[in-house]
């Protein structure tokens, strides 16, 4: 599998956790008063983090992304659903390459 393949994959993963971090774990903890949720989330979703930050810079090594695309798909990364905008962007320059 390629590295570009990878962090596709991993994008989309991180992205999924950030969104249940978000929007699931997040009100368990402050509505219902559940604080485990977001330990647990939490959690997980920060290990995703660093696979994304490393497959990041395999993929930019092999698929030779530009410096403001790297900084581009970091920053959709911080934003609830940018991960998605993120894959239809890598998904467009895989058909391209």
């Amino acid at each position: 599998m390629s590295e570009l393949k990878k962090f596709r994959l991993i994008n989309k993963i991180e992205g999924i956790s950030y969104i249940i971090l978000l929007f699931i774990a997040m009100p368990m903890k402050y509505s219902f008063g559940i604080p485990m949720a977001t330990k647990v989330v939490g959690m997980l979703h920060g290990v995703l983090v660093f696979a994304f930050i490393y497959q990041i810079i395999e993929a930019k090594r092999e698929a030779g992304f530009t410096l403001q695309e790297t900084a581009i798909y970091s920053i959709l990364s911080l934003i609830p659903f940018g991960s998605f905008y993120t894959d239809k962007l890598l998904a467009k320059k895989m058909i391209t390459a």
